[in-house]
């Protein structure tokens, strides 16, 4: 699938070419001069500079595909694969800190041996853990994540659902499984809203506790309507265009719509929705909302990408909309960006459909770096 294998390039950023850039200065001859394949593998073209390690040297190379396979097995037994990738993405901007690469940096005074052994390390690290099936709950960082790790029920009856969600997904086309995938991480995000557990990420877990008994219910009704499809994976994943009521779940499927239009997936994720206000008469309502999305692939500052799905330009030095046209400066991987926009509904029949076509004006926006 599309997605997976984009997101098993930004996983790596180091055997992947798609993050190459037309007019990216050329790297210091220093850099040039210590990678043996700099030159034959063009990786002056990839604008990242731990990319460009991972493609002129090879024995990161190697290790770069290894961990591609290890990443692309994980993405093949989660259902909610974008937040696995988020997750992958913030271990790379980690990773890089780590090993003294950080953004924007000059590559002239750049000791690369011990960079090099660093990322190495880490990377065969990385592989280990990623082939370990107890990470995928543990890496699960968000709060109902933690909460249904540390519940042996909870964790079984979320590995039972996730198992039933692959397998009808698996039954569909190209699209239709990317679709379904997406309806599931909506359906994710919506939990949490009603178990009480979203914007709670500094709340300690202890004080969370009964949520637990939310969660499991909504698990297990889930579970349930898998089971009742008969393996029949149309009667769960509907592709529904209307929301039951104009609220956070309305604009999730909203933003989900404009994402989906302009091919949004491949470098953002939603990841949290927060109602601020609604206005609703009987055939219209209005909702304010917070969306919150986590950058899981490089893209222009101002850009199509940048206006089409975050609904704005950026500067990234204030971290506020909007930055100056022309501005050659990307959005880095494991960003999150914060937007705040009203969107609109109409009451038809069988429903709420929103009348909001683009994300574009926003009322506020902030970049915030790290996840």
């Amino acid at each position: 699938m599309r997605i997976i294998m984009l997101a098993a390039a930004a996983a790596l950023i180091g055997t992947a070419f798609s993050v190459r850039a037309e007019g990216t200065p050329e790297s210091d001859r220093s850099l040039r001069d210590a990678l043996p394949l700099f030159e034959t593998n063009r990786c002056a073209e990839i604008r990242d500079t731990a990319a460009q390690l991972f493609c002129g040297d090879p024995e990161l190379r190697s290790a770069g595909t290894r961990l591609n396979v290890a990443v692309q097995e994980r993405l093949n037994r989660i259902a909610d694969r974008r937040m696995a990738i988020e997750e992958n993405v913030e271990w790379i901007a980690s990773r890089n800190l780590s090993c003294g690469i950080f953004d924007r940096q000059s590559t002239a005074n750049l000791q690369v041996a011990p960079v090099k052994a660093c990322l190495l390390k880490q990377t065969e690290e990385r592989i280990a853990i990623l082939n370990d099936p107890n990470f995928d709950c543990l890496a699960n960082s968000t709060t109902a994540g933690m909460l249904i790790c540390g519940d042996p029920d909870l964790a079984i009856a979320d590995k039972e659902l996730n198992g039933h969600v692959l397998a009808l997904a698996g039954k569909l086309k190209e699209d239709e499984a990317n679709a379904a995938f997406s309806e599931y991480a909506r359906w994710v995000r919506s939990r949490d809203r009603k178990c009480d557990l979203d914007d709670k990420d500094n709340v300690p877990l202890a004080e969370l506790l009964p949520a637990e008994t939310c969660l499991s219910a909504q698990i297990n009704r889930k579970i349930a309507e898998m089971i009742a499809a008969k393996g029949d994976p149309k009667r769960v994943f509907s592709r529904s265009t209307v929301a039951a009521t104009p609220d956070e779940d309305a604009v999730d499927l909203c933003v989900a719509q404009i994402h989906a239009a302009n091919t949004c997936g491949d470098f953002l994720r939603v990841s949290r929705i927060i109602q601020i206000d609604t206005e609703v008469s009987a055939e219209q309502a209005l909702v304010t909302a917070e969306v919150e999305m986590k950058v899981l692939s490089p893209f222009a500052v101002c850009s199509p990408v940048a206006s089409n799905c975050t609904g704005t330009c950026w500067d990234l030095r204030s971290g506020q909309a909007k930055s100056a046209p022309g501005n050659r400066e990307s959005m880095p991987i494991a960003h999150r960006l914060r937007i705040e926009k009203s969107f609109a509904f109409q009451k038809t029949g069988d429903g709420w459909r929103c009348n909001t076509p683009a994300l574009q004006p926003i009322e506020l926006g902030v970049a915030l770096r790290g996840p």
